[in-house]
């Protein structure tokens, strides 16, 4: 009986003071959207964690990209930081050589800096990508698949 009640007591306790269910919670974990394909070659996931939050002034996108994969060249009119938080990505600003950037690397793209990221030629890659939301993406030029192949080449990861 005295574990009957004292059961009845944690249970009413958790209940008086659970967490409030008035909370709007997300994932960064939900399921991801395929993402349509243009403007990359490849296999792309997008969740957009946070998208257009006039009271933030920025976006969080989650990004996934099969091995092999690309975005095109392309600028942000705010700066852009990617944190790569799985596999192994290509990184590039115009007019500069590419490098690769692994688990736990965080990059700062400044504001109209024309660059593209990718997955690596045999790795996946995750990312949170940090920008603001006052206009889209400029994509400026198509990133080709030659191009691409140069760049794994180079760094040694055919």
């Amino acid at each position: 009986m005295r574990n009957s009640i004292l059961i009845l007591l944690i249970i009413t306790a958790q209940h008086v003071f659970g967490q409030d269910t008035d909370y709007s919670v997300s994932s960064y974990l939900t399921p991801r959207t395929k993402a349509p394909n243009t403007h990359y070659i490849g296999e792309a996931w997008l969740n957009a964690i946070i998208h257009d939050d006039a009271d933030l002034g920025y976006n969080i996108t989650k990004a996934t990209f099969k091995a092999n994969s690309t975005l095109d060249w392309h600028k942000h009119g705010s700066v852009q930081i990617l944190i790569i938080v799985d596999g192994e990505a290509y990184y590039q600003e115009k007019g500069k050589e590419p490098v690769i950037l692994v688990e736990g690397d965080v990059i700062k793209c400044p504001k109209d800096i024309e660059h593209w990221h990718s997955s690596t030629k045999n790795n996946d890659v995750t990312y949170l990508a940090f920008y603001g939301g006052e206009q889209p993406t400029i994509w400026t030029e198509v990133l080709t698949q030659e191009y691409y192949d140069g760049v794994a080449e180079k760094l040694g990861k055919k």
